[in-house]
């Protein structure tokens, strides 16, 4: 793959979770993210992405999301549990990113606020129309994903590196 290879990273955050006396790590799904996340898969398929690889955080809610998304999709992407996903800093998720191998195109991270909003308002130094706006106005609700095209390798990911092409939420 050339260093001139387009690229996309998806930042979707995990759908709404309950609240039960359980660990923040152990939290599942509430009802209302159960049926938000198939909406979420729908309109990640209706991109026309398809994902080389899936990094998925390790909470119950996160992985729970993404069992929910795959099913919509059009192709399953290999899926990798990453610890280092819950409860990240900006840096170590642009970390993560850096780690991804040059033969994957189309990245999609599923993981928790307020990593995913800061990860998407980092890397978008450009945007079309009014996309860093909004989501910047919405805080990245549950259910939501920005899609950030760049162009390059996955070790030059880093402030400002992209745009961000589209922003979704399920009141979308």
């Amino acid at each position: 793959m050339s260093v001139d290879t387009p690229r996309r990273i998806v930042l979707l955050r995990h759908a709404k979770a309950d609240w039960p006396e359980v660990s923040d790590h152990e939290r599942p799904l509430a009802d209302r993210g159960r049926a938000d996340a198939p909406g979420a898969g729908r309109s990640l398929a209706a991109t026309g992405i398809v994902f080389d690889l899936a990094l998925c955080s390790t909470s119950a809610r996160t992985r729970e999301t993404w069992k929910l998304v795959v099913p919509e999709l059009s192709q399953r992407p290999r899926t990798v549990y990453e610890e280092r996903l819950y409860d990240a800093s900006l840096g170590e998720l642009i970390a993560v990113i850096n780690e991804t191998p040059d033969t994957v195109n189309d990245l999609i991270l599923i993981g928790h606020n307020p990593g995913m909003h800061a990860l998407a308002d980092a890397l978008a130094g450009q945007t079309s129309g009014d996309l860093l706006p909004r989501m910047n106005r919405s805080g990245f609700p549950t259910s939501a994903y920005a899609v950030i095209g760049f162009t390059g390798g996955w070790k030059s990911v880093e402030h400002g590196v992209g745009r961000l092409d589209a922003f979704w939420t399920p009141r979308d």
